[in-house]
């Protein structure tokens, strides 16, 4: 049995809705949910306000609407459990989770997957800008889990980032691992300028040709095996990786020299 959650009422601003998690959720009635506090705005709301709540809170969570764009910090801090968002969702989804399953059929906005620790974000559309970074003036962004994106994302991918895996199906935009600490991060489509400025240690994947910085330097052309590994993960996971790439050659390049000159970026040989 699963629980449902209906939006039946499109917020006019923002709608903070971190209540939506199965940490949250899971053991109580639909009449103890349906007054839970949102924020809208400057005013506090319930959630039957503006969602319908259907069937019982068990090992699943969905969360469905035209239009949850507005709808921010759903999954907030989750631990365990599956939650579904059967549309386009707003920022901070997934943010700070540690644990459970979280997958957007459809886009989401920025800070998806900020500073997450564990657990799996999947989302099947496109990303907004500082996917799995950290927030302004944290120390660290990402420190665990997996973040799949089948489409592409913007600006400033795993800001940060200190352990766990990005995996995006399409382009990125700018500064992709900036400040990176360690971690991976596999770009099926083209890199934007500045990749993995300032990153100290970790790994950048991409499977096409990019303009690095000139405080990379090449290191090698071979084939990394622990690479073929993550490449099937996500190949399993849904994403389009070809048959050559698991077995290809890659280009390393090491960086960034500003720092440690301890990270790397692996460009695929075609």
């Amino acid at each position: 049995m699963s629980l449902t959650l209906t939006l039946h009422t499109t917020p006019d601003v923002p709608l903070e809705a971190d209540v939506i998690s199965p940490d949250q959720l899971t053991g109580k009635t639909v009449s103890e949910i349906e007054v839970l506090t949102l924020h809208h705005g400057n005013q506090t709301v319930a959630l039957a306000d503006f969602f319908k709540v259907g069937g019982q809170a068990g090992d699943e969570i969905v969360v469905d609407g035209a239009d949850l764009s507005r709808v921010k910090l759903i999954g907030r801090g989750m631990t365990r459990g599956r939650l579904r968002v059967l549309a386009s969702v707003g920022m901070h989804v997934g943010a700070a989770m540690s644990g459970g399953e979280l997958l957007v059929e459809g886009n989401a906005g920025d800070w998806a997957g900020a500073e997450m620790r564990g657990g799996r974000l999947i989302i099947s559309g496109d990303a907004g800008h500082l996917l799995g970074s950290g927030y302004r003036g944290s120390h660290a962004g990402m420190g665990g889990g997996e973040i799949i994106v089948h489409g592409g994302v913007g600006n400033e991918v795993g800001g940060a980032m200190r352990r766990g895996l990005i995996a995006i199906g399409g382009d990125t935009g700018d500064f992709t691992g900036v400040n990176m600490l360690a971690g991976t991060i596999v770009v099926l489509g083209r890199l934007g300028w500045r990749t993995g400025a300032g990153m100290l240690r970790g790994t950048i994947v991409s499977m096409h040709d990019t303009e690095l910085l000139p405080t990379f330097s090449y290191a090698t052309t071979y084939q990394p095996t622990f690479l073929r590994l993550y490449l099937l993960h996500l190949r399993a996971l849904g994403l389009p990786v070809e048959e050559q790439q698991l077995s290809g050659r890659y280009r390393r390049w090491s960086g960034d020299a500003v720092q440690l000159n301890r990270g790397e970026i692996l460009l695929y040989q075609n």
